[in-house]
């Protein structure tokens, strides 16, 4: 069963704080996903792209590239949460980008957030602050953790 996205109203944010959204659903990492990654990025890394010779390294098969790990939050916040009171919701940016353990292909992952601060900005603008933690379906550590900044216009 979906649960629908929680909605966030710009002008209750402060409220919001301390507020955990998720888990979310889990998403399978599928090789065809790494290799089109590679292809965008040129990273052919062969721990990513070349399912024999992984097979034989102390990962014991491919695994996903970290910085695809950190490109699926748009898509899996969207899955958590929605915005109203807003114009406009763009990615400011990320603090504190850690890959604690690696995502091997084939894994399911899912995102939990915590909003952890709002910044309040000129002309009524507000930075949300999120951690994300990329859950591993194969690990209790997560595949990646990031402070996500979401600028938010009224």
């Amino acid at each position: 069963m979906t649960v629908p996205p929680t909605v966030l109203n710009l002008n209750d944010l402060r409220d919001q704080v301390g507020l955990t959204l998720g888990p979310g659903p889990w998403h399978t990492v599928e090789q065809d996903r790494v290799n089109l990654f590679a292809e965008a990025t040129g990273d052919h890394q062969w721990i990513h792209v070349d399912p024999e010779r992984a097979a034989e390294s102390s990962f014991g098969g491919t695994i996903a590239h970290g910085y695809l790990t950190l490109s699926m939050l748009p898509a899996m916040q969207a899955e958590l949460r929605t915005f109203d009171g807003i114009s406009m919701a763009v990615n400011y940016g990320l603090d504190k980008v850690r890959f604690p353990r690696p995502v091997p292909v084939g894994s399911k992952v899912r995102l939990t957030l915590t909003v952890v601060a709002v910044d309040d900005r000129a002309d009524g603008e507000k930075v949300l602050h999120t951690d994300a933690a990329i859950e591993l379906d194969s690990s209790k550590h997560p595949g990646c953790v990031a402070r996500t900044l979401t600028l938010l216009r009224p």
